[in-house]
């Protein structure tokens, strides 16, 4: 028998079989790339815990003596100025790569299950349009 003059309940088992395995190929699919995203949101999340962490003990340990050092050249609070000037930059460039981290992991959907599925529906569509005729 030819592939085309197959009973239509053959094709319609073969169609809930290839639906069935496609199903569940493309939930892997979707996991798998959540998993990738949610990967990258925690590396993003540590550098702003990093962020924090270097901020804070910067500030604790090294300030005194960097405002102590420069309060020889310039008047006490300019030195306390100028040094918490300094640290408020390096604590923003943290930020900003930890932003881009977190930015690269969104939008939490799973970008190619979903064109996958639609080229899937496309195929379906398709297939059934051939079954008709």
């Amino acid at each position: 028998m030819a592939h085309d003059e197959r009973p239509v309940a053959e094709l319609l088992q073969e169609l809930s079989e290839q639906t069935s395995t496609l199903v569940r190929q493309e939930m892997e699919l979707a996991r798998l790339e959540l998993m990738e995203k949610g990967k990258r949101a925690g590396i993003g999340a540590g550098m702003f815990g990093g962020a924090s962490m270097v901020g804070l003990y910067a500030i604790g340990a090294f300030t005194a003596a960097v405002i102590l050092l420069l309060a020889t050249a310039m008047s006490g609070w300019l030195a306390g100025l100028v040094v918490a000037a300094v640290y408020g930059l390096v604590a923003g460039g943290l930020a900003l790569a930890g932003r881009s981290q977190v930015q690269k992991a969104t939008p939490p959907v799973p970008q190619q299950a979903t064109e996958s599925v639609k080229e899937d529906v496309q195929w379906a569509k398709a297939k059934a349009q051939q079954a008709r005729r």
